[in-house]
Order: structure tokens, then C-alpha cells, then sequence
């Protein structure tokens, strides 16, 4: 010890402080090794080395650059609406707005709810499609588009659903509402519950059918003069909901015609005249449009003519609203638009495909495993909707890891983090994002304790050898 520090005033080590620090290393140094090699059993594993995880941020070119189509302006549509909306609503993607955050009367597209809510209860059990359904006052003294409900008529849920869904029975809607709730009000605050649920941030709902207040029977009209309004954002919201939750909506939906009862002279007519399958029917053709199954059509004085369409066309499902249109010819010649601008130009594309590797991210360090490099995946692929030939080199990818340090064992298919993918398309307002995990590919096993002994005492000599080099 007394040569090192002769030896270090030769080399000009004037500190004191460098002197103390170096003192002190030397002789943790000696002591560590005789620990090392004159102990029987290694009752102590020395700390592996670490690294520490950071955040990342990389660009991954997700394919080769193809010539995009030229997406044409919403203007050249020459919409004759009051408000407009397009989504895909496996992302939520709004390809197309118009106005959508306006709050506006939606008339009979109130219904909406009204279906969401009595389909979630079925299917939670809580009801059951051939429950009875006893006709109150309220559901027979309903007026505007009806099936003529007598008071203390008996029908099932799955009956009254039917009118609601394809005719738009106001008095079938009033009769499932009390049923449901026990009077229509208590029934409209569960819509109003529902709305914030679902993110909707204009709907206000003072009715299960989207009538106006003053058209409702005198004796069950609501204390507050506040009318049913909603967004084409919101009627393209709720319509999400409906179809991601309820996949089956279209198995009432799609019903052309059907009488309400035998005795009826006239079956109930489906208002949705865009339904593919009226492709044949004479009066409606002009109308039908291919993929189309649903949603709900909607008429008042003060909302105009209004439609929530949805279409699926090479398995590709789209959400159209249209709102305020001149008549009710007008709301499917707009809808038309509307999804055409869709369907033509726009395609869903998977950017990253399942259990795919992050450029910068692909290992990270686990302390204590027998290999301490564990690759990492992501749990799932990404897809987004995109124009249609749009290059997507421009695809970024941002870790974020959960943990500084990870420390043997891990499971395969473990968590350690998150990624984001972002996205924007060329002429495109929207960045598109969606996150994902970050996973491990293999298992990280614990080294046994001979193992870690030999990694310790190679990081110690390894240490100590790139302290004595940097003496020089």
C-alpha cells in the first residue's frame, strides 16, 4: 500500500481527496478478495451489474412507400346537412366531420339508447326476451309513428324490441321503458347514466322516443322544459356501443317488413330504406346500399330528417350520422355520400403485426436470470385505418418501460412495459395512436448460486481490472 502511493505522488497525485478515495478503494479491494478466497460457503451473492431501462423513441419504417390515392375534400361532397359524422368504430377513427360536436334534436335516433340499455339488461339476465310486458297509460296515449298499443295490452320484450328497432314505435318504446324502470322519467335517467358512461359529452335525453316534450302526454311530460338533443359524435358514439356490445343489433335491424300482431292488415315497414336486401324491393332500390344493416332513422319538425347508418363491406364496419337533411329521401342520399367517401378511400391496414420487436427495445436486463437478455415482444398488433395506398414509414414507436430494474424469474409473456405507435397520414388532420404491451418472449429463469458467485466474482475482477487500466 505504501508503494501504490509512492507510486501515485510519482505520477503527480497532489489531491488529498483523490488520495483518500483511492486509499479507501484499495483496501475494500484486498478485503473483498480475501473474502472471496478464503470462504468455505458463499453465503453472500455480490450485486450484478445494472442496467438501467429508459424510455425510447424509434422509427420503424412498417412498409415500402406506395403512391396514396388523393383523398377528395369533404367540401366536394356537397353535404346538405346540418352535421355529419363517419367513424370506423373498432379504433373510433373519425374519417369524416361535419359539425359533429353540435348538439342538434335527434328525433327518433333518441331510440338508440332506449335499445342499447333493454339489450344490456337481457343479456346481463335481468330480463328476458319473452318477458310480458303489460301496456300502461303513458306507452297507449303516445303519439307520432306507433303500432297503436292499447292499455293493458299484453306483448314480450322481444316483441315490442322488434317495433321499436324497425318501425320506430314510440308506444312500444314508452311500454319497454316502464317496463324496464317502472315509469318512462326514472327510465330517461338511466339513459342520461348511460350517456356519461359512454363518453358522450352533448346528450341530454328527456324522453325514451326523441319526441318533443309538448307531444308527449300532459300528465308524464318531464318537470324541466330541457329538450332531447345529441351530436352526430355522439349518435356515431352510442351507435359504437350498440354494435361492439350487442353484435347481434342486426337480427332486428334487418327485418324488412312484419306484422305486429296476425290480425293486422298492414305489416310494420323497416324505416331504413338504404337495407341491402331492398335491393329488389321496387319502391326502395334506389335506396339500397350494399353492406348495409342498420342503425335508426329519425324524424321531428324542429331535428328534420336524421339517420345513423352502418355498413360492413369486406369486413370493414363504418358509422355514419347525418342530421338536419331536407326529407326523409334526403338523409339516405347523404348517407350515401358519406359512406361512399369511406368505403373509396380509406382501408383498414395492419401497420405491426403481432409479437413484433421494437428497433432499440428488443432486450431488456434481468438481474439474477441465468441469461440476462430477454427479448421482448408486443402482445398485439396494430391496425388503424389509413388512406387507401398512404406510406407508413413514418410510424413511430415509444417504450415506456414499467420498471428501472427487472429481477429474475419472469414468465414468458410477462409485462414490462408499454408501446405506442403513432401515426399520421400525408393531407390527413388526425394523428391516429394506439398502445400496446410490451412483453417478454422467453422465459427469464433464476441462476443458480454457483452461477451468480462466477458472474459476481467476473464483474468484481472485471471492475477492478478497468480501475487499475485507468491508472495509466
Amino acid at each position: 500500500m505504501r508503494g501504490a502511493l509512492k507510486a501515485l505522488k510519482l505520477k503527480g497525485f497532489k489531491s488529498t481527496t483523490t488520495k483518500r478515495k483511492f486509499i479507501t478503494k484499495t483496501v475494500a479491494s484486498v478485503l473483498l478478495l480475501n473474502m472471496l478466497c478464503f470462504s468455505l460457503v458463499p453465503a453472500i451473492v455480490l450485486a450484478e451489474g445494472e442496467g438501467t431501462q429508459t424510455e425510447a423513441t424509434t422509427t420503424k419504417p412498417a412498409a415500402a412507400k406506395t403512391a396514396a390515392s388523393k383523398i377528395p375534400s369533404v367540401d366536394s361532397l356537397g353535404l346538405k346537412v346540418k352535421s355529419a359524422i363517419l367513424i370506423e368504430p373498432v379504433s373510433g377513427q373519425v374519417l369524416l366531420n361535419v359539425n359533429g360536436d353540435l348538439a342538434l334534436p335527434p328525433a327518433s335516433m333518441t331510440k338508440m339508447m332506449t335499445e342499447y340499455i333493454v339489450a344490456d339488461l337481457v343479456k346481463k339476465g335481468q330480463f328476458a326476451w319473452d318477458d310480458i310486458v303489460t301496456v300502461r297509460k303513458n306507452a297507449a296515449q303516445t303519439v307520432g309513428s306507433r303500432i297503436f298499443l292499447a292499455e293493458g295490452d299484453q306483448h314480450t320484450i322481444e316483441e315490442l324490441y322488434t317495433a321499436m328497432a324497425m318501425a320506430s314505435a314510440n308506444d312500444a318504446t314508452v311500454a319497454l321503458a316502464e317496463h324496464i324502470a317502472g315509469s318512462e322519467l326514472a327510465f330517461v335517467d338511466m339513459m342520461n347514466e348511460e350517456a356519461k358512461r359512454m363518453g358522450m359529452t352533448t346528450a341530454h335525453f328527456a324522453n325514451s322516443t326523441g319526441l318533443d316534450i309538448n307531444d308527449m302526454p300532459k300528465e308524464f311530460q318531464p318537470d324541466s322544459t330541457e329538450e332531447t338533443v345529441m351530436s352526430a359524435m355522439d349518435a356515431a358514439l352510442l351507435a359504437k356501443y350498440i354494435v361492439t356490445d350487442h353484435p347481434d343489433f342486426n337480427r332486428f335491424t334487418t327485418i324488412q317488413s312484419k306484422k305486429f300482431r296476425e290480425r293486422d292488415k298492414q305489416p310494420m315497414i323497416n324505416l331504413n330504406y338504404m337495407l341491402e336486401a331492398n335491393k329488389s324491393v321496387t319502391n326502395f332500390k334506389q335506396f339500397a346500399y350494399e353492406g348495409m344493416d342498420g342503425l335508426k332513422t329519425g324524424h321531428t319538425a324542429n331535428a328534420g330528417s336524421c339517420f345513423t347508418g352502418t355498413a360492413v363491406r369486406n369486413g370493414v364496419r363504418l358509422i355514419s350520422v347525418v342530421m338536419g337533411t331536407a326529407d326523409e329521401k334526403a338523409r339516405f342520399v347523404e348517407t350515401r355520400k358519406v359512406l361512399d367517401y369511406g368505403f373509396n378511400n380509406f382501408e383498414t391496414k395492419q401497420i405491426v403485426a403481432p409479437k413484433t420487436t421494437v428497433e432499440g427495445s428488443e432486450f431488456i436486463t434481468v438481474k439474477k436470470a441465468k441469461d440476462t437478455q430477454i427479448p421482448l415482444v408486443t402482445d398485439q398488433g396494430v391496425d388503424f385505418v389509413i388512406p387507401k395506398g398512404a406510406d407508413t414509414s413514418s410510424l413511430e414507436a415509444k417504450v415506456t418501460l414499467s420498471e428501472e430494474t427487472f429481477t429474475a424469474p419472469l414468465k414468458q409473456g410477462t409485462k414490462v412495459g408499454t408501446v405506442t405507435y403513432s401515426y399520421q397520414a400525408d393531407g390527413t388532420d388526425q394523428a391516429l395512436e394506439k398502445t400496446v404491451n410490451l412483453i417478454t418472449a422467453q422465459d427469464a429463469e433464476k441462476a443458480n448460486w454457483f452461477k451468480l458467485l462466477m458472474r459476481a466474482i467476473g464483474d468484481f475482477f472485471g471492475d477492478l481490472f478497468n480501475g487499475i487500466k485507468n491508472l495509466f
